[in-house]
């Protein structure tokens, strides 16, 4: 970038030279359309770059606005299932039991269905290359509902330990995407252990 930077404050001075008053050298012609050839070629390569860095621009703007939908989504998923929680603790009556068994109910529905448009979503773009296409959409959401199940389940019973051993069986690509999207997180002294983010605190 440096060198077409400079060439293009060179511009004036090249044109200058290449005014027709100057008399006909031939290596002096040969340099300056060499440079002049050079520069046209920087200029293409820059022209590539800049169109590269506006897809990648375009392409890092949808990933964070999924990733805001996604957390905006748990954090009302969380939410959700702590009002639930908070009020299945002390049922006074028929009518306060039954609404928090409602509001899970729903919330199991509505946590099935994001699991599946994530299944979908990684069938998509991170297909396993071991998995058959007739089986790999099962596969994937089993996979997802049980790393899920994992860390939940180890978040609640030991809220003091909540990190897991990232085992074999967990395909690394996935791994990978919960962590880059904030949904999990590595051990700070163990990268081969995670625990779930801690969403509701």
């Amino acid at each position: 970038m440096c060198v077409l930077h400079n060439l293009l404050q060179m511009q004036p001075y090249i044109e200058q030279i290449l005014q027709p008053e100057l008399p006909a050298n031939s290596s002096l012609i040969f340099i300056l359309l060499q440079l002049q050839k050079v520069k046209n070629d920087l200029e293409m390569v820059l022209s590539t770059v800049q169109s590269k860095d506006k897809q990648l621009e375009e392409d890092l703007k949808r990933e964070q606005q999924w990733y805001e939908e996604q957390k905006q989504i748990l954090d009302t998923l969380n939410k959700i299932e702590e009002e639930a929680n908070t009020q299945v603790e002390q049922p006074s009556t028929k009518r306060e039991f039954d609404e928090p068994k409602k509001k899970l109910l729903k919330l199991k529905t509505y946590k099935k269905e994001l699991l599946r448009a994530l299944g979908e979503f990684l069938d998509e773009h991170f297909p396993h290359p071991e998995k058959e296409k007739s089986s790999c959409f099962v596969n994937f959401l089993n996979l997802i509902l049980l790393v899920f199940q994992i860390l939940i389940n180890k978040l609640m019973t030991t809220p003091h330990e909540p990190y897991i051993t990232i085992s074999e069986s967990f395909w690394p690509p996935y791994i990978e995407l919960l962590l880059r999207y904030g949904i999990a997180m590595r051990h700070p002294e163990d990268p081969n252990r995670m625990c779930l983010q801690a969403f509701h605190k």
